[in-house]
């Protein structure tokens, strides 16, 4: 068995108040530009989806920051998070952000996304 080498840290936090105001503030056009139906599904099961976006959308600039670009390096709708039976988070790249993860030499990721009333967090390692 190899061990495989960390290539990359990101982490962020998301001022949940904050983001819910954004989120309604921009409507539904701009959930779609920044989440993958699966994830606007999983959020919308609870009675305020704010938290469940805020979790997804710092996950979203987690992974920006381990591969050591900024916004605009890709779409972030082109990350998503998704959840295994287990409940556990997975990240899937698609498009230009899974060309960037594979020309980084990233074969998998670790993710922790957690929230509180106030914020939420999300950290990632890239792997490779």
């Amino acid at each position: 068995m190899s061990a495989e080498a960390i290539l990359g840290i990101g982490t962020d936090l998301v001022e949940i108040d904050r983001f819910r105001d954004v989120l309604e503030r921009r409507g539904e056009q701009f959930q779609q530009r920044i989440f993958c139906e699966g994830e606007r599904a999983y959020a919308y099961k609870a009675n305020d989806p704010a938290p469940r976006l805020a979790a997804r959308f710092a996950a979203k600039e987690a992974v920006m920051k381990a591969l050591g670009v900024g916004l605009g390096a890709f779409g972030l709708a082109e990350v998503e998070v998704i959840k295994e039976e287990s409940g556990a988070p997975v990240l899937l790249l698609h498009g230009r952000a899974a060309e960037l993860a594979a020309d980084h030499g990233v074969s998998d990721w670790k993710i922790t996304l957690s929230h509180s009333e106030r914020t939420a967090s999300a950290f990632v390692i890239a792997l490779g």
